[in-house]
């Protein structure tokens, strides 16, 4: 099957690369070949619950972190409380949905309500389709708390463990949640977007679950989180300024506070991956070629609206030509971790390392060749109708 690259976009989240087939159908779960991630057009047409079929090398791999390996991150219990956890906010000094929607306990609610719509009735059709992608990401979180969960040596053993990663865990859920809330009962309110196709396209994507790779391996984990998080940072800052060049500062306040946000959880994130490059650095350089190799996966990956076998690929293209998030913002990242990381500076390698290290350190200049390209397709690509504005038209 012939393979392509294309960008990801927003959100949890999430925007990178990724291979995908040309053409792809809904069918029934089984193992394929890599690349390989197919829908059967048949079984979506007879609305059935759409599953994924997905590579191998994500069915089959788990658990690839040596078992000796787990006393490096119980060792770090201590370092993540004072390095990791003080990234949170308490709760109490935390910004909450509210603060940035209509009070409906008010006498002008209706009127705080019709303000909101008029702000957003001239905003583009395609700033609704990203924003709405991003969001719907962001709702996809019980998948990602769970996929975090599956991590050997750091997951929440019981639900409510006291360790320190899985209190961040759990923490970093709650804060998160208010994301996906907060963009959904804004989208909601301004009349613009079909909400029920919104909700069934969340239900779809929590319930078909996610694409992480991360072989139950806190290195991976980790790698992948620092990614996303700068990612999501990234675009939410990007849809801030699209909103305040059309107009609306108070969606563009939201989406910077987002950003915010991703921002600080990317710092925690970041930090461990710097801490075990300091402590371990030859598996952690192999980690971070093992996951640029297989690409960073977008949260949003299965996303289908129980219409389009091929939406969250329209919706990144999308993003990619308003520049909401771009190939480019990826070798962006990748630099900026291999900066962070100092991953050019490592000494006392295994040859497998040193190879590991060439391949990062070359890769960002092939990801923006990629861009080139990527965006000279986009000149040629054609509009499509969205479910999610009412089957408007808008260009890929």
């Amino acid at each position: 099957m012939a393979v392509k690259v294309i960008p990801f976009t927003l959100q949890h989240n999430v925007f990178t690369s990724f291979a995908l087939p040309q053409k792809a159908t809904h069918r029934s779960p089984k193992i394929c070949m890599a690349s390989d991630l197919s829908f059967s057009s048949k079984e979506t047409q007879n609305h059935k619950e759409p599953s994924r079929c997905l590579s191998s090398q994500y069915v089959q791999v788990t658990h690839s972190m040596p078992p000796e390996k787990i006393e490096i991150f119980k060792s770090l219990e201590e370092w993540a409380k004072e390095n990791v956890l003080v990234n949170l906010k308490p709760v109490e000094k935390s910004w909450q949905p509210q603060d940035f929607l209509p009070d409906p306990a008010s006498v002008g609610f209706y009127e705080q309500v019709n303000d909101l719509r008029e702000r957003t009735k001239d905003i583009p059709d395609d700033y609704f389709v990203v924003l709405v992608g991003d969001m719907i990401t962001e709702e996809a979180l019980p998948t990602y708390q769970t996929s975090l969960n599956t991590l050997d040596g750091v997951r929440d053993e019981t639900g409510a463990s006291l360790t320190s990663w899985a209190t961040w865990i759990r923490a970093w859920t709650a804060e998160e949640n208010r994301h996906g809330d907060l963009l959904r009962m804004y989208l909601y309110l301004s009349g613009r977007v079909d909400m029920k196709q919104i909700e069934k396209t969340i239900q779809y994507l929590i319930g078909s679950g996610a694409i992480f790779q991360f072989e139950n391996n806190p290195y991976l984990g980790f790698i992948y989180t620092s990614f996303q998080e700068r990612a999501t940072f990234i675009s939410h800052g990007n849809t801030a300024r699209h909103a305040k060049q059309y107009g609306d500062l108070k969606l563009a306040q939201i989406c910077g506070t987002i950003a915010s946000d991703e921002k600080r959880h990317e710092t925690a994130y970041s930090k461990v991956v710097e801490k075990l490059f300091e402590i371990d650095p030859d598996v952690t350089v192999l980690a971070l070629a093992n996951m640029m190799r297989k690409k960073i996966t977008m949260p949003g990956l299965l996303m289908y609206d129980g219409r389009d076998d091929n939406l969250f690929m329209h919706f990144s293209s999308v993003a990619q030509r308003l520049q909401v998030y771009t190939a480019k913002d990826y070798a962006d990242i990748l630099d900026f971790f291999v900066a962070k990381w100092n991953v050019e500076k490592l000494t006392g390698l295994s040859d497998e390392g040193q190879k590991a290290q060439v391949y990062i350190c070359g890769l960002a200049p092939k990801i923006r060749r990629m861009e080139e390209r990527a965006q000279a397709k986009a000149k040629q690509a054609p509009a499509m109708p969205f479910s999610w504005i009412f089957d408007r038209q808008v260009k890929l």
